[in-house]
């Protein structure tokens, strides 16, 4: 008997990661080979986009033998992968540089300067915060420092394009992914000529910008091979993977917040129509011609956590390291933590901020830090939701995943922060369910995004304590006033 299987792709940070689900959303397979991120110099973060290509090619065969599934049965595919970085590229498709990442931080002084300039007014066309992490900001950078490769190059892509390029030949940029470089407009759905001149380059040398369900055919045949596909099968450019954490957890409709926490973390919400946020809180994304996705993103997640558990020296595991902080009340008996021990996106937008504990005591012992860790990290998502709110309407649910979402405490604590009930799937696949079921929209085995509500298991929910509510809206107010103080500091 035949059956019928998509994959989901999905490029991240760490990983290159290939899930095979069925056409329901059950996951069949899974494999990820991982990705190396290399430091050459302070606040420079690259990666190898050659290496990349490889582990996403190795990923998807291996998901495909786990699955014993013959490849004919394979009917799309569809990719999501993390925003923001940049390739230079020369005339006969060769990287001449490395990736520079999300979290390659050269550009800060060029992004200060922009934000003192005409920063406000480009956010306000694009969407995309002005930040280290933008590519508009890190071409400036290498405009500005005589970069060779940018000097060399003919065009510029990122991590998902120059696969894209090896695989079908075609420089093509899904509306998700040039909404992340800085340089779209998002009332336009165009590159913007006044951003790109700021950049020093031309709209040649950027990609032609196409819908997430746009249809990529004829794959190199030795590349097909190696993945143990066919040749003709189709994918599905896709979006980021911001965008697919949202679509794949079913956080669609108006009130629908996704709030996604591993090692860093966001929260975000579809909205129709583009809209820029005037105080340069949050970001706003094209998805498609109908949909957007605005939100914001912390550097410091689970990362902060794992920094306590090390300076402390916590020998025991990192779950039993978490459920300490169930021996303390709310508030952390006084003691407040801001989060930003890796500088800081949304809320604040500034690569300089840094963590601090305050109030602390004799009395307070690792239990207490641990939970004031936890409630800084809610209380940073609960700040960026709050600008959110004023841009896409009150949150009616919160949908969870990533690491974190594994811990029930923290669950329940993001619960009675935010006053609302927290639903959880079942697979913690979301971003590459998103990616797959884009592909069914894409080759018309899916009537529309908005069906995969259908498709996704999930748990009971988690529901808030109301009386711990009330009182972490007092321990939210002072958490508030502490960082309008210190952040002047920054």
């Amino acid at each position: 008997m035949s059956h019928e299987y998509v994959i989901g792709l999905d490029l991240g940070t760490t990983s290159a990661k290939a899930v095979i689900f069925t056409l329901d959303g059950r996951v069949v397979a899974e494999a990820e080979d991982l990705v190396t991120s290399y430091y050459p110099k302070h606040g420079w973060v690259e990666q190898d986009p050659d290496e990349i290509e490889r582990s996403a090619v190795k990923a998807i065969n291996m998901a495909i033998q786990q699955a014993n599934v013959n490849k004919d049965e394979i009917i799309s595919l569809g990719i999501s992968a993390a925003m923001h970085s940049l390739i230079c590229m020369g005339d006969n498709g060769e990287a001449l540089s490395q990736a520079l990442i999300w979290a390659d931080g050269r550009s800060t002084k060029q992004t200060n300067e922009l934000m003192e300039s005409d920063g406000l007014e480009i956010f306000s066309k694009t969407g995309m915060p002005i930040h280290p992490m933008s590519p508009l900001a890190k071409l400036i950078w290498m405009r500005e420092n005589d970069y060779i490769p940018y000097n060399q190059a003919s065009y510029f892509l990122s991590i998902k394009e120059y696969l894209l390029l090896k695989w079908f030949n075609q420089r093509v940029i899904d509306y998700a992914m040039a909404s992340a470089t800085g340089m779209f407009n998002g009332n336009t759905f165009q590159w913007d000529e006044e951003v790109l001149n700021k950049a020093g380059i031309t709209e040649n040398m950027l990609s032609k910008i196409v819908p997430p369900t746009y249809r990529l055919t004829e794959m190199n045949l030795a590349i097909a091979d190696e993945m143990g596909i066919s040749s003709e099968m189709p994918f599905i450019i896709g979006a980021a993977d911001g965008q697919f954490a949202n679509l794949g957890i079913g956080a669609i409709s108006p009130g629908e917040v996704a709030v996604t926490v591993g090692t860093s973390g966001a929260i975000r919400q579809f909205t129709k129509g583009f809209q820029s946020n005037t105080k340069h809180e949050t970001f706003c994304y094209a998805f498609s011609e109908e949909y957007f996705i605005v939100g914001g993103p912390t550097n410091n997640g689970g990362i902060a956590l794992q920094w306590l558990k090390e300076l402390l020296n916590y020998q025991e595991s990192f779950d039993h390291f978490t459920a300490e902080a169930a021996k303390v009340a709310p508030g952390a008996d006084g003691l407040f933590f801001h989060p930003y021990i890796n500088g800081e996106r949304a809320p604040l937008w500034n690569q300089q901020a840094r963590g601090n504990f305050f109030g602390m005591s004799v009395t307070h012992k690792t239990e207490h830090f641990v939970r004031a860790v936890l409630e800084g990290i809610t209380f940073n998502l609960y700040q960026i939701g709050q600008a959110l709110e004023k841009q896409a309407g009150e949150t009616e649910k919160l949908y969870v995943n990533g690491g974190m979402a594994r811990s029930s405490l923290w669950l329940q604590m993001l619960a009675d922060v935010f006053g609302k009930e927290v639903y959880v799937p079942e697979s913690h696949h979301s971003a590459a369910w998103g990616a797959a079921w884009t592909a069914l929209v894409g080759i018309g085995k899916a009537n529309s995004f908005e069906d995969i509500k259908n498709n996704i298991p999930m748990g009971d929910p988690v529901v808030p304590n109301m009386e711990n509510h009330e009182k972490y809206k007092n321990i939210y107010a002072k958490y508030e006033a502490i960082e309008k103080d210190i952040i002047k500091h920054f």
